[in-house]
């Protein structure tokens, strides 16, 4: 028998509690991908849907930290459905949503059944004319908002920071304040680009991608699944090339999704190798 959604959020002390088992409130696809249905022609998505039963302490109110940090494969928040968001990748390193099937809520599960988006889903509400909803929130506490901006049109990717969001009023739990925060676009990297705050772990994150896990175990309490949880904020392996023979400070470039990144050869957090960061802080991956 399949397990009912189950998704809370409450506020205990400076903390924000969100907890669940990944199961959205929303219909989603049938999975594993049936040889009968058109889509199996284009993606034989094999994963059956499971529950991934989670619980997250996020700060309650999020501060922007001395430097972003890398986003990591699998889990970068949670959206209001309580399903997953996951990075713009998939377990080969290419866009997501360009190379994968979703169902009609834009989700589909990996190969532990976590059930994922990578952009924002058609069913969470965000009607309106003026700024977006919230819609989720990332694993550094701060929020995602849809698609729309202060002046109620849909933002770009090049209206907002390396990290994908910005900082201005908004309605933050019943009050009105100053706040840096994530923005939706339909533009790679959809939701979260890297981390503006400093996020929690989430012990060994989900992989996206049906690709087998690179190892860890689950922690209590965290999603179970692949991954290498915090130690998974890793640099791209093109800006650990890119600095593969050169020394720190060094000028350096190197080839991403979102066009050349130039900057320096730094040793980032949570890695031992030097690689490639530009000077507002780590792309995605």
């Amino acid at each position: 028998m399949t397990r009912p959604s189950s998704f809370t959020i409450t506020l205990q002390g400076d903390s924000r509690v969100i907890a669940g088992n990944d199961l959205p409130d929303h219909p989603t696809g049938t999975y594993p991908v049936s040889q009968s249905d058109d889509a199996y022609n284009y993606d034989r998505n094999p994963n059956n849907i499971a529950a991934q039963d989670f619980t997250f302490a996020l700060p309650a109110n999020p501060t922007v930290a001395a430097s972003a940090s890398y986003v990591p494969m699998g889990v970068v928040g949670v959206m209001l459905t309580g399903g997953y968001i996951f990075n713009a990748l998939d377990a080969e390193g290419r866009d997501a949503p360009a190379h994968e099937l979703q169902d009609n809520c834009q989700g589909h599960p990996q190969m532990d059944g976590a059930y994922h988006y990578h952009t924002l889903t058609d069913c969470v509400e965000d009607e309106g004319t003026g700024h977006s909803s919230l819609v989720g929130y990332a694993l550094d506490g701060s929020g995602i908002f849809g698609y729309r901006g202060e002046d109620g049109s849909d933002m770009t990717t090049a209206e907002l920071d390396e990290c994908h969001g910005h900082t201005h009023v908004i309605e933050w739990d019943g009050a009105t304040v100053e706040m840096y925060h994530y923005h939706t676009t339909h533009e790679y990297p959809y939701t979260v680009g890297c981390f503006r705050g400093t996020p929690v772990s989430t012990g060994n994150n989900q992989r996206g991608g049906g690709q087998p896990p690179t190892g860890g175990q689950p922690q209590s309490g965290q999603p179970q699944g692949g991954g290498q949880g915090n130690g998974g904020q890793q640099p791209p392996q093109a800006a650990l090339e890119a600095c593969a023979s050169l020394t720190v400070n060094a000028a350096c470039s190197f080839s991403s999704p979102n066009g050349t990144i130039s900057g320096t050869c730094q040793t980032p957090t949570n890695s031992s190798q030097l690689a490639c960061v530009p000077a507002g802080g780590p792309p995605s991956p």
